[in-house]
């Protein structure tokens, strides 16, 4: 099984290409015809990448559409039933309010980047969403929503895809009026948690944390495609996916086996493994789609995989420790603001200088963080996956 060795602070961890290496690797994909395959065939409705190898190329800068946004750091503290907000220029808490129901987990932003949404997903049975304005950042009514633990959008803005992870169930809603139009059983995805989508927006890859598995399920037919047993053996427990800019690879965070997968995002075959460090979470691609950052929870670190390179070239510490999580990067690329999960505190790192800017103290159980406003088109939703 193709494996690679994790980096210490500073030191760079590379990555081999064949199956036979004892240090080993992800393979480095091909280069792109023209057009490129994973573009050839997008979802209607769904607009066209900026570039045929950056999904992200629209993440640069900041769009019309929310010049007028308050920036704000949300916190959603999962533990308090509260949310924290931060004023990024003073490293502040300025508000803290009711999330509007129980075990808020994520601050998810609309696919038209004009509401914020806090998942709430319990009380079993029941759930809600609260609405955030982010032109004040004052929260709205909550109305209910079963069961979502998370929450994405179709790359077409047709639905809000609630992760309705309790219920083994992907559950689609017209985002207009909130009634739910279809739901997609997952019985064989327990835990079923976070997702990203294909290049085309035809395809998405889903995470099911309970059972060490990964299932691809058809976005325009809405019906489960297949699953995936995470290879080697590990206990696994997937966590975040993220596709990678060219469109060919598709990375999963695993929590048990301290690394991240790689998958082919064309045929879902297996890519290889990459150990990063305990506690593998969150994936955050850099503004300029060069590197991305790991989030290792259980050992207080963040590791960087550099695309151009294809390894590991940078691991770091939270100074004294901490338990880093969910979060994302400011709009200027400078700043990673991530959640401290089981410190009830928030870290707002230099990703440049890769110094600790401060340490905030917010609410118990401190999950999905979203930084607002976001540079991009729209939103795919979690804590600002934007295209």
């Amino acid at each position: 099984m193709l494996a690679a060795a994790g980096c210490s602070a500073g030191e760079a961890g590379s990555v081999g290409t064949a199956s036979t290496s004892n240090s080993p690797t992800i393979a480095t994909p091909s280069s792109s015809v023209t057009p490129p395959p994973q573009i050839a065939n997008l979802l209607p409705g769904m607009p066209p990448p900026l570039s045929p190898t950056d999904v992200y190329a629209a993440n640069r800068e900041l769009s019309p559409e929310v010049a007028d946004h308050r920036p704000l750091v949300y916190v959603p503290n999962s533990e308090s039933n509260t949310v924290s907000v931060i004023d990024p220029n003073t490293f502040q808490v300025i508000d803290t309010f009711p999330a509007g129901g129980l075990e808020p987990q994520h601050v998810v932003p609309s696919y038209d980047m004009q509401t914020l949404y806090v998942t709430n997903d319990l009380p079993i049975g029941g759930g809600s969403l609260r609405p955030i304005d982010p032109r004040t950042g004052i929260p709205g009514e909550p109305f209910p929503v079963r069961d979502p633990y998370n929450m994405y959008y179709t790359p077409d803005g047709r639905y809000a895809v609630v992760v309705a992870e309790a219920d083994r169930s992907l559950d689609f809603y017209d985002p207009r009026t909130w009634n739910k139009e279809f739901a997609m059983p997952v019985p064989d995805c327990a835990g079923v948690d976070h997702m990203d989508f294909t290049a085309d927006g035809r395809f998405a890859l889903a995470s099911c944390e309970f059972i060490g598995r990964m299932l691809v399920f058809d976005v325009a037919e809405r019906k489960p495609i297949k699953t995936i047993d995470l290879a080697g053996g590990r206990a696994g427990k997937p966590q975040d996916v993220k596709l990678s800019p060219d469109g060919l690879t598709f990375y999963v965070a695993d929590m048990v086996a301290d690394g991240m997968y790689a998958f082919d995002a064309l045929t879902f075959e297996s890519k290889g493994f990459v150990p990063t460090g305990k506690g593998a979470h969150g994936l955050y691609v850099t503004r300029d789609s060069r590197q991305m950052l790991i989030t290792n929870r259980h050992e207080g670190s963040i590791s960087v995989w550099d695309f151009a390179e294809n390894r590991l070239v940078y691991k770091w510490f939270v100074p004294g420790g901490g338990s880093p999580d969910m979060g994302n990067i400011s709009a200027d690329g400078r700043i990673f603001w991530v959640s401290g999960r089981h410190h009830g505190e928030v870290y707002a790192i230099d990703i440049v200088n890769w110094t600790l800017l401060a340490r905030i103290p917010v609410g118990r159980g401190a999950h999905g963080l979203t930084v607002w406003p976001q540079p991009g088109r729209y939103s795919t939703g979690h804590t600002g996956v934007m295209r």
